[in-house]
């Protein structure tokens, strides 16, 4: 399938008068270990600007003055306190692990931490460091269905096993296969595709341009606030976020050379009200 506008479209709605911050789900973050730090910014930064209710960053304490001093909408604490962790992971609605929380043998004991503690009816997204600490993992008990896993061709060749030569679609299906039936894999590459079992869906958006550190990352977030937002259909939530996230990044092209991912951010807001008012496509931008 094709995954354009109109799909993005029936995704993002009008917020409802009567909600809350808590009608747009809690989003907890974790990574941005030294000397990754800025990678759960530019997370957060996304998630923020993608309309998550509420999120929290877990990250080294000494990164928290820089993560508010850009983004004060967002609340934070020590990912090594490890008693609170488990409290906040118990919160949320969403788990996004990975974005700079490095390999080391502590991250390894907070991957194992969400592993463990995620419960069935939370969405867990597995990004960065956090892949390729999963791939070093004997076996994992899955405890949710609703896993996004967002590897670029290495990580998804040190997770599943398949060298990149051999990444063809038939492959992939059949490596996703070791995951939950709902798994929603983004595979990132110069075209990115989405399965989720016997379904792919394809981009026609992004370029080059996007070539630059950070953008998994506010990929990452954005893909965490719209599953929070919208959990009805997990594959087209995920599969909306991967969109904008390039259409942006094409409309910014036309007068930057290189589009930062927080520029993408920063125009998150104003897309997603244009697709959520629209009623004709025609009437927004491709």
């Amino acid at each position: 399938m094709r995954i354009d506008g109109r799909l993005a479209k029936m995704v993002i709605r009008p917020r409802p008068r009567v909600s809350h911050k808590g009608s747009f789900g809690k989003v907890l973050l974790i990574g941005g270990s030294y000397p990754y730090n800025g990678a759960i910014i530019l997370s957060a930064l996304a998630s923020v600007h993608a309309g998550a209710g509420l999120v929290t960053v877990a990250t080294e304490k000494d990164n928290i003055s820089a993560l508010h001093s850009q983004l004060p909408e967002a609340m934070a604490f020590d990912v090594y306190d490890f008693s609170l962790l488990k409290q906040q992971i118990e919160l949320a609605d969403v788990l996004l692990i990975g974005p700079g929380l490095g390999e080391s043998v502590l991250a390894g004991k907070i991957l194992d931490l969400v592993l463990t503690g995620v419960q069935v009816h939370q969405s867990l997204i597995i990004d960065g460091s956090a892949l390729n600490l999963l791939a070093q993992e004997n076996s994992v008990h899955w405890q949710t269905q609703r896993l996004v896993l967002t590897p670029h061709q290495k990580e998804w060749e040190r997770l599943s096993g398949l060298p990149i030569s051999e990444q063809n679609e038939d492959n992939t299906q059949e490596a996703l296969r070791c995951f939950p039936d709902q798994t929603v894999l983004v595979a990132k590459s110069h075209a990115s595709k989405i399965y989720q079992g016997h379904q792919i869906g394809y981009l026609d958006v992004g370029g080059p341009y996007q070539a630059t550190g950070g953008m998994g990352d506010t990929l990452a977030g954005m893909i965490a606030a719209f599953v929070a937002q919208f959990p009805t259909d997990f594959f087209a939530s995920v599969a909306a976020a991967t969109y904008l996230h390039s259409a942006i990044a094409d409309e910014l092209a036309q007068e930057a050379y290189v589009v930062l991912p927080s520029a993408i951010s920063k125009a998150i807001p104003k897309w997603m009200k244009k697709l959520s008012e629209a009623p004709e496509m025609d009437e927004v931008f491709l």
